[in-house]
């Protein structure tokens, strides 16, 4: 969940750990804009935390732009190939 320059990484803690990064983060530095970042199984809870924070709490706020990628992973200790982990960014703007 580490914030840097209106950046919310989304991982494994519960949505609304990251609705909270992402109320703060805006009321703080009167910023514009946050861009949610997440990969693999975590797209999923980046999407409720989008939802979330839209309809529940910050009514103003748009979804701006949705980027889709693929990253290669290197491979684990025991595997012989690297893996394909999907990546996706919801960049969130504050009207």
């Amino acid at each position: 969940m580490a914030e840097k320059s209106g950046i919310v990484f989304i991982g494994s803690k519960p949505p609304m750990n990251y609705v909270l990064a992402i109320i703060t983060s805006l009321s703080a530095s009167n910023a514009k804009d946050i861009t949610l970042k997440a990969r693999g199984r975590a797209i999923t809870t980046a999407v409720d935390v989008a939802e979330i924070t839209r309809n529940r709490f910050i009514k103003d706020l748009k979804v701006s732009n949705i980027s889709i990628g693929t990253e290669e992973m290197p491979a684990r200790e025991g595997e012989n190939r690297s893996r394909m982990v999907s990546t996706m960014e919801i960049k969130l703007t504050k009207e």
